[in-house]
């Protein structure tokens, strides 16, 4: 049986940086939790990095990938640095999924650390561009599929493909 990480506030823990969790509401999600399929995991949390925080976005809104090749930061409204937490935190979560043999995530969409399809601009202002976390760019650069909270279809059909080749 194939497992996934699973960012922790999709699975209702409060550790989103407002204190908040983004439980998921999704039938296939609720089956995968009853089967024991999913792993929770915070890379931010995992990092270091408290609850609650101050929120936090990649500069420029590159993506995940700059911060991982150095040509990018991660920073506070204030201007404080905290690239490191969220590298420590991605890494952690490559471990665990290498560790577990996990080859694909389901993480929270426009986070500096899970976001598979956006993020936020690096402009705290509430708006959102295409690219990838920190945390999910690192998974995927490793062959770990990345599917956000709301591609759990996508995310069933590869499981479904993976266990199939299993078989």
């Amino acid at each position: 049986m194939e497992r996934i990480l699973v960012s922790a506030c999709l699975m209702g823990r409060r550790v989103r940086f407002d204190g908040r969790a983004k439980a998921v509401a999704d039938e296939v999600f609720a089956a995968w939790r009853a089967e024991g399929r999913l792993v929770p995991f915070c890379p931010e949390v995992e990092g270091g990095l408290p609850v609650p925080r101050p929120p936090a976005e990649i500069e420029s809104g590159v993506g995940g990938a700059a911060v991982l090749s150095g040509s990018a930061r991660i920073l506070t409204p204030a201007g404080e640095d905290v690239t490191r937490h969220f590298l420590a935190g991605a890494y952690s979560a490559l471990a665990v999924a290498q560790t577990m043999g996990l080859r694909t995530a389901i993480l929270k969409d426009g986070s500096p650390s899970c976001g598979s399809l956006r993020i936020h601009d690096g402009t705290f202002r509430g708006r959102v561009t295409p690219g990838t976390g920190v945390t999910a760019a690192l998974l995927e650069l490793h062959g770990i599929r990345v599917f956000g909270e709301d591609r759990i279809a996508e995310a069933a059909e590869h499981l479904d493909t993976l266990e199939r080749a299993a078989r």
